[in-house]
């Protein structure tokens, strides 16, 4: 659509010039702004790759617990078990068609098998793991993948508190029996349980397309 009208744009410059007319300022700035090029760098577009996933991961955060939430309220653990094993993933399906991305938890003590971790998120996984054993504050990362036509953003996720060990808590002693049969039973690999509150419990990946990233500087 820009250069329409920067062609037509130039053509009255150029006939009011032949005309012996003055030419408007305000066509000249037209002209010089149709004809300016958007300069970006890489910090830049990784700046804004972070600013944007920690607003994708909060949506999918803040989806997903509100849902937990009402199923406790009304099921118990074992419901919100239950909510996970069928509607925690078409939620961060929603999540990610809203943004135009692609939004996974991840973790090497995954419940649900498709939440392991792909060979570009392995490493990234790794690191916020030896981060928590050595006492490092994990932050939020992003890295190019897919020759550089994806950004793979990744955030540590944590037991914030002691709703979660409901269901990822000790067998028995934060876990009912009720919960702990529905585990066993609708994830039967399950590796998820024996956390405490502040324990890493995977990360958020969420795989952005680079070109949607630069339009939005």
């Amino acid at each position: 659509m820009r250069k329409p009208l920067l062609f037509f744009t130039l053509v009255f410059v150029f006939m009011s010039c032949g005309s012996g007319k003055k030419v408007d300022k305000e066509i000249l700035d037209e002209v010089n702004k149709s004809m300016e090029i958007k300069r970006v760098n890489e910090v830049d577009i990784i700046n804004k790759a972070l600013e944007w996933g920690d607003e994708i991961s909060l949506e999918a955060q803040q989806e997903l617990m509100s849902k937990l939430q009402q199923a406790i309220e009304e099921k118990g653990a074992a419901g919100a078990v239950e909510f996970c094993n069928v509607q925690a993933l078409p939620s961060l399906q929603k999540v990610s068609e809203a943004f135009g991305v692609n939004v996974r938890r991840v973790s090497h003590d995954f419940r649900n098998p498709s939440d392991q971790p792909t060979a570009d998120e392995e490493q990234l996984l790794l690191a916020y793991e030896y981060n928590e054993e050595h006492g490092i504050k994990s932050k939020p990362n992003v890295q190019e993948v897919q020759n550089g036509e994806q950004l793979l953003y990744t955030k540590a996720i944590k037991i914030p508190g002691a709703l979660c060990l409901q269901c990822h808590g000790e067998p028995k002693a934060d876990i009912s029996e009720e919960t702990l049969q529905t585990i066993n039973s609708l994830y039967p690999e399950d590796h998820a349980k024996g956390h405490k509150i502040g324990d890493l419990r995977g990360m958020w990946s969420i795989l952005i397309p680079k070109k949607e990233v630069v339009k939005k500087l």
